[in-house]
């Protein structure tokens, strides 16, 4: 509900202070003096774009404020959601720089407009009789019949399911396009790992393989080296010969000083160690044997080796064996995918008839309410002056939506013996109107409705019809904050409060302004749209009986 309402600097009003009443609510006013202005204001709060164009100042920026008392519309979920401080009075500010940059705060959080718009969607219903194109979307008829159905916990429970079901086939997407991409390169990824695993390769193998080659082509010469090193020490003048003789002389003194004992160990440490390289050199010379034979098989291997380095241009064997781990990694992670895949589809399809279930169930309820929405928005067409107006709702199938399953098509004649067609080609602005009212009465105990704002949804209907239509509002405003703009006296005259609008044209330029009027002032307002700007004593007694017969 509607508690206050300020606008500052907005196309003709400099400033506007707004504080309806929680039931029903009257606008009247000349031609152009700003009630049409005043919805585009609205307009801004509820989530439409901005610009310059606003500003009735151009130096100073325009502001628009509206707070909502919320506390029965359910939308701490919506608040909590969009990261908003949840509070039973709503504050909604709207700021349009003299730039063009536009601001929108929730409770002074700032938001985006596309947040603005769904919260105000719970907030304020604006009506106008050229509005046919929201009761042409089938998601706005199918919301119109859920809530005279009642059913919120069994649509919140199949919403629920669908993006469940949506998240699912988004996953299956996802893992069907990486098992495409990797089924390319399958058999190529098999092909390659089944050739480097059948090659057998291990870590240093070329290293060593290089190795032994090298070896035997050089043999020969390795083993004359080896040999003529160990002949070097082994001799009859050899080292060991020299050392052996030196070793003595050293033992014979050793005992004379620390310093020779030291000398000696050191000498003799070097003997044994010139023994151990002798052995040594011995040791390798006799492994040391050309074979022919053994050159054709390491050659085969190596150029093995260095064919795969080549095809894979990497430079070792390492960096081939990490190509294979990689391959592997792949065909494992093929058979992976195909079993997640399996899994989710088999989840996906589990989740879709869950859906499906719950959707049929609702699609049951739905057709159950048709044949009595039908008879009570009939009935209040037959109040309204159109006794002969006829609607018709159709239900179909179509693919499962956040709606649920059922396509929803409103049909509409208001004349005797015309087929009903689709509302926009059969309806005119006051047929709009009245069906629109009818439909609002009817869901008006059915949910809590946002703030209603009529804007001329009278247009095209007078006398005994006029003051039925007010009467079906002045019923629904008792459950409901309903705002009225209105040019007829008899609608007029049933409101709590109403508000004038009028132009002001005593400073350098023109603006609108609106002023709540007190009862003498009503009589003559609503006098004034009886008999004109001048009302005659008649008019004047007219507007006094509407106004007390309420």
């Amino acid at each position: 509900m509607l508690q206050n309402l300020t606008i500052q600097n907005y196309s003709l009003i400099e400033d506007l202070d707004l504080s309806p009443s929680s039931h029903f609510n009257i606008i009247t006013g000349e031609t152009g003096a700003g009630k049409s202005i005043m919805l585009g204001a609205v307009g801004l709060l509820l989530g439409k774009r901005a610009d310059t164009k606003v500003l009735l100042n151009e130096e100073n920026k325009c502001i628009i404020e509206g707070e909502f008392q919320i506390g029965t519309y359910a939308l701490q979920s919506l608040f909590e959601a969009n990261d908003l401080d949840y509070s039973d009075t709503c504050i909604i500010r709207r700021e349009v720089s003299a730039a063009g940059k536009s601001r929108a705060f929730v409770n002074d959080t700032p938001v985006t407009l596309e947040i603005l718009k769904k919260l105000g969607d719970y907030l304020m219903d604006v009506h106008s009789q050229h509005d046919t194109l929201l009761l042409g979307s089938m998601t706005y008829q199918l919301s119109l019949l859920d809530s005279f159905v009642s059913h919120p916990e069994s649509i919140h429970t199949y919403q629920q399911l669908f993006k469940k079901y949506k998240s699912l086939q988004h996953q299956l997407k996802e893992k069907e396009t990486l098992l495409n991409e990797l089924q390319l390169q399958a058999d190529y990824n098999q092909y390659i790992f089944t050739e480097l695993h059948e090659a057998s390769l291990s870590a240093g193998e070329m290293e060593e393989k290089e190795s032994s080659l090298k070896k035997i082509e050089h043999a020969e010469d390795i083993k004359q080296k080896l040999g003529a090193a160990g002949k070097s020490i082994s001799a009859e003048q050899g080292v060991l010969s020299v050392l052996q003789v030196a070793n003595k002389q050293l033992q014979s003194i050793k005992q004379w000083s620390p310093a020779y004992e030291a000398l000696a160990e050191r000498f003799q440490s070097v003997y044994f160690e010139l023994k151990d390289l002798e052995a040594e050199l011995e040791a390798e010379s006799e492994k040391v044997e050309y074979n022919p034979q053994l050159i054709a098989p390491l050659e085969e291997r190596l150029n093995k080796i260095y064919s795969l380095l080549k095809k894979h241009r990497v430079q070792t064997v390492e960096e081939l064996l990490d190509i294979q781990e990689s391959l592997e990694g792949k065909v494992v992670s093929l058979e992976q995918l195909q079993q997640e895949l399996a899994s989710i589809k088999k989840e996906s399809d589990a989740a879709y008839n869950t859906m499906l279930t719950q959707a049929k169930k609702i699609s049951e309820s739905r057709k159950k309410a048709i044949p009595v929405f039908e008879k009570e928005v009939k009935g209040l067409l037959k109040e309204l002056a159109m006794p002969d107006a006829t609607l018709k709702i159709e239900l179909g199938e179509e693919e499962p939506s956040l709606s649920g399953i059922d396509s929803i098509r409103m049909l509409f004649s208001a004349n005797k013996g015309i087929a009903p067609g689709e509302l926009k080609s059969v309806a005119s602005g006051g047929e709009f109107s009245r069906l629109m009212l009818a439909i609002k009465y009817v869901l008006t105990n059915k949910v809590a409705l946002p703030t209603i704002i009529f804007d001329e949804i009278d247009t095209g209907i007078s006398g005994e019809v006029s003051i039925k239509m007010g009467k079906m509002i002045r019923e629904m405003s008792k459950e409901h904050q309903v705002i009225v703009i209105t040019h007829l006296p008899q609608i007029a005259s049933m409101g709590d409060k109403h508000y004038f609008v009028y132009k002001d044209i005593s400073g350098k330029r023109s603006v609108s302004r609106m002023k709540e009027l007190n009862s003498k002032e009503r009589v003559s307002e609503i006098a004034k749209m009886i008999g004109g700007e001048n009302p005659s004593s008649a008019a004047m007694t007219n507007a006094k009986e509407m106004l007390e017969a309420q």
